[in-house]
């Protein structure tokens, strides 16, 4: 009974952890530089999709909207502990609304 327990309490803080890990991602903001909003999603390998609804250049656009895709799944070789992990998360795809 004991392990048990042990087993389900850890399996809900690894859960908790890995969602504690996810919610920053999803923080990107509205409102502010375009490009600056674009790079930090891409520089946390995201991939974005741009929404133009404006001419304006995205040096001077502003974010109306984020909207979160789906996940970006891909083959992860970890060579220290000599294993490959498929269909692991590695990013996810955002839409960004500028104008």
């Amino acid at each position: 009974m004991k392990n048990v327990t042990i087993a389900t309490a850890f399996a809900a803080g690894l859960g908790a952890a890995v969602l504690g890990l996810a919610a920053p991602a999803v923080a990107a903001p509205t409102g502010g530089n375009a490009d600056a909003t674009i790079s930090q999603l891409e520089a946390q390998g995201h991939r974005v999709v741009v929404n133009r609804l404006s001419g304006t250049p995205l040096s001077q656009a502003s974010v109306v909207g984020i909207h979160k895709g789906g996940d970006i799944r891909s083959t992860v070789r970890d060579d220290f502990n000599d294993r490959t992990y498929q269909n692991t998360v590695t990013g996810s795809l955002y839409y960004v609304d500028v104008k």
